[in-house]
């Protein structure tokens, strides 16, 4: 993952989120089903922890990214934050319960290489939660069309919800569930939208699954 846009844009990105709640909103409220109800008193982990809105919100305890001005912010969130990169993880094996990793995986050299250290990090059972935007989807297409005009997603990679499925399957996880929202063009989204389960209307995608 390339830090360098994000360490030198991280108050602007944390910022988006504040001129569009209502995708925020949208977002968490997929991610929300993915999420075991004893979830405080569970280790818990988001790779790609960016400035922590997503992990303060939904109680997760730790974070790990690479770029030192995200952390800086997502420390005051009260987020337990590592600097470090998703393909080589500074965790002992099997350290957590349950790793999340919000449009993240986009960014990432070796995603296969990186979905491999997740596994290696979660316990027996152990859940894994990645959110995507899904490159098939009318907001994928959306994204995938403007990205080089943007700071940020000029650097993304994006992925199908199939692809995603596949890397799964190959690295060891066994899929529980699926959701999406995100059904307008985010300029349009002015309240949260609700999640269906399944893809395929969605933009953004939330896949769950078990290590297997």
């Amino acid at each position: 993952m390339n830090a360098l846009p994000f360490d030198r844009f991280a108050e602007e990105y944390d910022s988006w989120y504040e001129e569009y709640p209502a995708i925020l909103e949208s977002e968490i409220n997929a991610i929300k089903p993915h999420l075991p109800l004893e979830i405080l008193s569970i280790k818990t982990l988001e790779i790609g922890v960016g400035t922590g809105r997503f992990a303060e919100r939904l109680k997760v305890e730790y974070g790990v990214d690479p770029s030192l001005n995200m952390i800086k912010i997502a420390k005051k969130r009260g987020i337990k934050v590592v600097l470090g990169v998703a393909e080589s993880l500074p965790f002992l094996e099997k350290s957590f319960d349950l790793v999340l990793m919000i449009t993240t995986l986009c960014f990432l050299k070796k995603p296969e290489e990186a979905l491999r250290e997740v596994k290696r990090i979660l316990k027996s059972k152990g859940r894994f939660v990645i959110g995507i935007i899904d490159r098939e989807s009318p907001l994928g297409k959306i994204y995938e069309a403007k990205k080089e005009k943007s700071k940020f997603y000029k650097y993304a990679n994006f992925f199908s919800v199939e692809e995603v499925l596949k890397l799964l399957e190959k690295t060891g996880f066994k899929i529980l569930k699926i959701t999406q929202t995100l059904f307008q063009n985010p300029k349009d989204i002015k309240i949260q939208e609700e999640f269906k389960e399944g893809f395929g209307e969605g933009g953004f995608v939330v896949i769950s699954a078990e290590k297997s």
